[in-house]
């Protein structure tokens, strides 16, 4: 487990930057997913059930000014930094293991 740190600017302003810490990778990606279910429910207060593809996840995701990923490096005891198109990624195989363990 490597600690990581969620950075999220979703406007154009400095003023709408936010972080958000988590135990690992994995925890973060499920944190990405929560803040778009979030953003649907806002926009779309009279639906019950809410559900969503990955394809329109990543328009959310490029909708964003930014988002990137902090996460510790046990080896040199630093955090390295990583951009939108690695998030994708590790949210595309989170989401390809959850859809696979449904039997």
């Amino acid at each position: 487990m490597s600690h990581t740190i969620l950075l999220v600017q979703p406007g154009d302003r400095p003023e709408t930057r936010t972080y958000s810490d988590y135990d690992s990778v994995n925890e973060c990606m499920e944190g990405v997913c929560r803040i778009y279910e979030e953003h649907l429910k806002r926009i779309n207060p009279n639906t019950p059930t809410i559900t969503y593809d990955i394809s329109q996840l990543f328009d959310f995701l490029d909708q964003l000014a930014d988002i990137s990923c902090l996460v510790y490096q046990k080896s040199t005891n630093t955090y390295a930094p990583y951009n939108k198109e690695w998030i994708k990624e590790k949210i595309y195989v989170l989401l390809k293991q959850a859809a696979g363990n449904t039997d």
